[in-house]
């Protein structure tokens, strides 16, 4: 698990092996920090680290000696710094165990928290927000994001009929992110981003919720309304399925 630099672990260039353990002899792709405001550098690069992918949701981040090398900062600071992303969301601590990514972003990581407690909630929210990105990438979609719909949409049914349900989710999940996208609103876009990983969670919800896994979903009515320049339908087709959720997961509340 390297450290910003864009290699991948275990590469001659990456400083960490699989297990995210420092090479012997490697140098670290990370820029020694100042001595002002050590702990808000220290965050920004971790954060950085964590929001690019170098350090993947689920991994666990290298050990605090490797950081305190890696970064030329003391000890202190690293644990200021990972109790400040653990509070924000974004990380883990396991007691014995290490420490975990556990979002990518501080907005994904507080309403991570909620996903289980307040599921209702996340789908409220996630239903505002697609499907007003629904009815907008149906007016503002290029050909360029239809062929990339087509593509994620296809692959999501061919998982969906291998009945490989993880991949299906994933697919599922990058696909409504991509209309979202193709609305080319960067705020919308950029918020639902942020909710990357309540989303997947509740993509999961709903394959598992739904009697047959996800062979009752469909979203074929959703892509052809947005080929199609239909707004009004594409809204439509967005938030049936969802409406579906929230209806079921309001009756399980009361």
């Amino acid at each position: 698990m390297g450290m910003p630099g864009g290699t991948k672990p275990g590469t001659k260039t990456d400083p960490f092996d699989e297990t995210g353990s420092m090479r012997k002899g490697d140098t670290v792709p990370l820029a020694a920090t100042r001595r002002a405001g050590l702990v808000d550098q220290v965050i920004e690069q971790m954060r950085q680290a964590i929001s690019s992918g170098e350090w993947p949701v689920g991994r666990r981040i290298p050990a605090e000696p490797e950081l305190v090398t890696a970064l030329g900062v003391g000890r202190n600071t690293v644990r200021e710094a990972v109790r400040a992303l653990a509070h924000a969301g974004l990380l883990e601590v396991r007691q014995g165990d290490g420490t975990f990514v556990r979002a990518t972003s501080e907005l994904s990581g507080a309403v991570r928290r909620l996903v289980d407690e307040e599921l209702l909630d996340v789908l409220e929210v996630r239903r505002a927000l697609e499907v007003e990105g629904a009815r907008l990438a149906a007016i503002r979609r290029t050909d360029e994001d239809v062929r990339g719909l087509e593509e994620l949409l296809d692959e999501r049914n061919a998982a969906e009929a291998r009945q490989n349900w993880p991949e299906m989710i994933e697919r599922d999940t990058l696909f409504h992110l991509m209309v979202v996208q193709s609305s080319h609103n960067a705020v919308l876009a950029e918020l639902h981003r942020g909710l990357t990983e309540v989303i997947r969670a509740s993509v999961a919800v709903g394959v598992t919720d739904t009697p047959g896994g996800a062979k009752q979903i469909s979203h074929d009515g959703l892509l052809e309304a947005i080929r199609g320049g239909d707004s009004e339908r594409a809204a439509r087709e967005a938030s049936v399925f969802l409406d579906d959720l929230l209806e079921r997961h309001a009756a399980d509340r009361h």
